[in-house]
Formats: C-alpha cells, sequence, structure tokens
C-alpha cells in the first residue's frame, strides 16, 4: 500500500484534541472564538494537504505510518478515494460554522466539545470497516448528548435511540467477525449493521431523535452532527461490501420512502429549523438511495450528491442560524422581510438552497442528474421518486425565502448586516458551489473512480477473489458515458 509523504491523517485528528486543550483553558468568549477558528482553519489546511498529496500518489488507497502505526500496528488509518476528499469535507464544515457563531451565542454552543467532534469526525474519514471504526461512531455520539443535557433538556429520545444504535453496531460487529461465512447465521450481522446505520441517517421511522435533536441541541451542533453524512458513510464502510443484492434493493426502497416523507414534512413546517431537519433528512436520504444502486453510474451520482449536500446544506442551516442569531427562532407562518437589512445572507441562502437541490450551474447539479440517470437505468420507480422529492425541496426552498426576507420590512435595534467572519464564511462556501458547477469534471471524475473500484471491490467479495494488484485501471477514457454530462 503506498505511503503519504508527510502525517497528514494523524495531524489533522491531532490538532483539534489540542485546539479544544487549548479553548478549555481561556475564560473570554472573542478569544476562544478566534483560537477555535485558527486550530479549524490549520486543520483545514492539514485535510487539504493530505487530499492533493494522496492525489499525487495516483493510488485507490494510502496510509501515513508515523505516530499511529506504533499505537496501531495493523494498517487502520487509511484513506482511499472515498475517504479522501471527505476529510476536507468535514473539516470545512466544522471551520464555517464555528467562524459564523456569534460572541452571544457562544456559551450556548460548546467550541470544546465542536472541536473533539471534529477531531472524531476526521477520525472517523480516516478509518475503514474496522473495530476502530465502530468504537469512534459509538463515541461520536456523545458530545450532543452532553450538551442537551447541559442546557438542562431531555435526552430520553436522544439516548433511547443512540442506546439502539450503540448496541446493533456493536453488536453486529462482534458477530461479523465471530460467524462463518457459510453459516445460517451470516446474514444477521449485516441486518444489525444496516439497522444501526439507517438509525444513524435517520431513515422512517427511526428518525424521532433527529427532530428532537434540532429542537433541544445548539442549531451548530445539530448541523455538525448531521451534514456530514456519518450514516451513509457507515453504510458504505460497514453493510456495502457484504450485503446481498436484495438487502440493497430494500435499503433504497426505505431510503426513497423516507425522502418523500421528509420533503413532504418540509413543506408544512412553520419552523425553519424543523424545516431545515427535514430537508437535510430528505437529501441525506436522496444520497443513502443512490449508494444502495452499485451501479458505477448510480453511485457516481450519489457520492457527488454527498459533497453537494455537505457544502450546500452547512451553507444553508449556517444562513438561518445568523439569521436566529439575531431575530431569535425564525417562524414561517409570517412574512419577515429582512432582504434589505442583509442582502449578502439573502442571496447565499438563496444560493445554498437551490445547489442543495441540484440547480443548474451549482455543484449539485450534475450530481443529481447521474443519480436520477442511475436510479432510473435500475430502479425506473425510484428514479421518478427521486424527481419528486427534488421538486418538493424546490418548492420548500423558495417558501423559506420568500417567508423570510420578503415582505414590509420591520425595524430593529440591533444590527443585521453581515459580520468580516460571516462574510469569509459565505464567499468561501460560495466560491465552492460555483466553481464546482461550472467545472465539474475533476470532482464528477473522482468520484467514478472511486465508485468503480468500491463496485470491483464488492464483486471480487462476493465471488471470493482475492484482490491483486492487477485490477483493471481505470483512466478517463472509462468515462464515455460521463462526457456528456
Amino acid at each position: 500500500m503506498s505511503e503519504l509523504h508527510l502525517p497528514w491523517l494523524e495531524l489533522s485528528i491531532l490538532v483539534p484534541l489540542v485546539g479544544a486543550a487549548c479553548v478549555a483553558r481561556v475564560r473570554q468568549i472573542e478569544t476562544s472564538l478566534r483560537i477555535a477558528v485558527a486550530f479549524c482553519a490549520i486543520t483545514l489546511e492539514l485535510a487539504c494537504g493530505e487530499f492533493v498529496d494522496f492525489l499525487t500518489l495516483g493510488t485507490f488507497e494510502a496510509h501515513d505510518h508515523f505516530l499511529f502505526n506504533v499505537l496501531f500496528p495493523s494498517e487502520v488509518f487509511v484513506v482511499d478515494e472515498l475517504s479522501a476528499i471527505l476529510l476536507p469535507l468535514g473539516a470545512l464544515i466544522h471551520l464555517v460554522v464555528v467562524m459564523s457563531t456569534l460572541k452571544t451565542k457562544a456559551p450556548r454552543f460548546s467550541l470544546t466539545w465542536s472541536l473533539i467532534s471534529e477531531s472524531l469526525l476526521l477520525a472517523m474519514f480516516s478509518c475503514r470497516a474496522s473495530w476502530t471504526l465502530v468504537v469512534l461512531l459509538v463515541v461520536s455520539v456523545i458530545p450532543p448528548f452532553l450538551e442537551i443535557q447541559n442546557r438542562k433538556r431531555c435526552t430520553r429520545i436522544y439516548v433511547l435511540h443512540m442506546s439502539l444504535f450503540a448496541g446493533l453496531l456493536l453488536t453486529g460487529w462482534i458477530l461479523l467477525n465471530a460467524a462463518p461465512d457459510d453459516s445460517p447465521l451470516a446474514l444477521l450481522p449485516g441486518a444489525l449493521l444496516s439497522a444501526a446505520a439507517l438509525l444513524r441517517a435517520g431513515i422512517v421511522p427511526l428518525h424521532l431523535w433527529l427532530t428532537d435533536l434540532y429542537e433541544k441541541a445548539a442549531f451548530g451542533t445539530s448541523i455538525l452532527f448531521c451534514t456530514p453524512l456519518v450514516g451513509a458513510y457507515a453504510m458504505m464502510r460497514l453493510v456495502l461490501p457484504i450485503a446481498p443484492e436484495w438487502a440493497l434493493q430494500s435499503i433504497a426502497i426505505l431510503s426513497i420512502v423516507t425522502a418523500l416523507y421528509a420533503a413532504g414534512m418540509a413543506l408544512v413546517q412553520i419552523e425553519a429549523r424543523r424545516k431545515f431537519c427535514y430537508l437535510c433528512l430528505c437529501q441525506s436520504s436522496l444520497v443513502l438511495a443512490g449508494l444502495e444502486l452499485v451501479t458505477p453510474i448510480g453511485l457516481t451520482g450519489a457520492l457527488c450528491v454527498w459533497l453537494s449536500v455537505g457544502l450546500s446544506l452547512t451553507g444553508f442551516g449556517i444562513t438561518l442560524r445568523c439569521i436566529e442569531a439575531r431575530i431569535g427562532k425564525v417562524s414561517l407562518a409570517d412574512y419577515h422581510g429582512l432582504y434589505r437589512q442583509m442582502p449578502t445572507l439573502a442571496g447565499f441562502f438563496l444560493l445554498t438552497g437551490l445547489a442543495s437541490i441540484g440547480f443548474p450551474a451549482t455543484v449539485g447539479f450534475v450530481g443529481m442528474e447521474l443519480l436520477i440517470e442511475g436510479a432510473v437505468d435500475v430502479y425506473p420507480l425510484i428514479g421518478t421518486m427521486v424527481v419528486l422529492a427534488a421538486a418538493m425541496n424546490g418548492i420548500v426552498v423558495l417558501l423559506a425565502y420568500f417567508r423570510i426576507f420578503t415582505g414590509c420590512q420591520q425595524p430593529t435595534n440591533i444590527p443585521m448586516h453581515a459580520r468580516p467572519a460571516e462574510r469569509v464564511a459565505v464567499l468561501l462556501l460560495t466560491l465552492l458551489l460555483l466553481g464546482g458547477g461550472l467545472y465539474p469534471h475533476p470532482g464528477v471524475a473522482l468520484r467514478y473512480h472511486a465508485a468503480r473500484e468500491l463496485t470491483l471491490q464488492r464483486d471480487r467479495r462476493n465471488l471470493s477473489i482475492p484482490h491483486t494488484s492487477n485490477h483493471p485501471s481505470i483512466e478517463d477514457h472509462d468515462l464515455p458515458t460521463l462526457e456528456h454530462h
């Protein structure tokens, strides 16, 4: 296996932990915010360095055995074409959320736990299917629980669902390593792991914890916990390699049903935060449905939509969060008329909302088109449902925009314009959303390579063919079906 030139993985995991220790020792809110932003920016630079270094190797997977090989002799922390770009995505999500945090909201949003959560997220994205990934998935649910508890809110729903998630995950992993492949119980571990991943993704009817989290935790914490799509990553690593085709079809049907249900619920919500919750659930369910198609085109579309959803919904969420920080929780029962007071945030709100549904010239356009094409080729009815869910999400975005930014202007005594840090976050995400939409080929090609290799690995496992280094290479001339996009 190839080796990265520098210890990017170790540093990107350790730096947020160092930042959390530094922030915990600072009492001044403004100083702690600056320290947290600085460490998040350093982590993003390290994650981008890992991605660039990985691209220069020209391989499917790589590791960086520097420090962790002493603690973990086996190759536990490894990146491949699936996860290499998810590390910068996770670091960017944390950076823009922390950067957009107002001083008045910092006491209610734990910077220390957000940095710890970032370290856990990057460690998860640096793991393949192993006991380390299972442990990290279980530990990652603790920070939101502690925040809800510190806010003196009821944790019963969250604890019940996350305890079930941890139990299913640990039991499934133990049985997977204990049961022989030819045993009648060989399907049980896959079923338990699938149920755990679906619960973490919020698939209906196991979605109640998601709305409870958005209601009781800080908005920033909810965004950080949901937009990286950790449930989809668990599905890709733990379930996709071992699940039979009929099981993947069942998961795809559950996912598309969840997407339609969430889109319908988002249409009727009168509170902006709950509307965002259901929009996020709908988009993540569409990604999950595409991941279970197990075809190069459909899987490529799902991986592309994964990236666009992470970027666009994070931007959409931090815009709502900035508005909430100024006027409190946003009710969509009335028109607020905020456009004149915050035109920058209004434009960014509309851009990110439309990008999340695959609007032309945004980063999600090609991915959504590939996802629909792959779904139609395999399951025509599911492809139709994907289009219907995307159309309903478009209505949700426009309804929210008109309710928040149009109507009679209501005078306020507090400054409503975007702060410099908020403008930097908006500009950064805008460049990525529009740049990826206007020049999509590099990103789509990388996702296509990853989809092809993941499909090949699954086929080898199903056919019991040992992996060799002589597998067919994937070059740019393997992209004829993508050229017209």
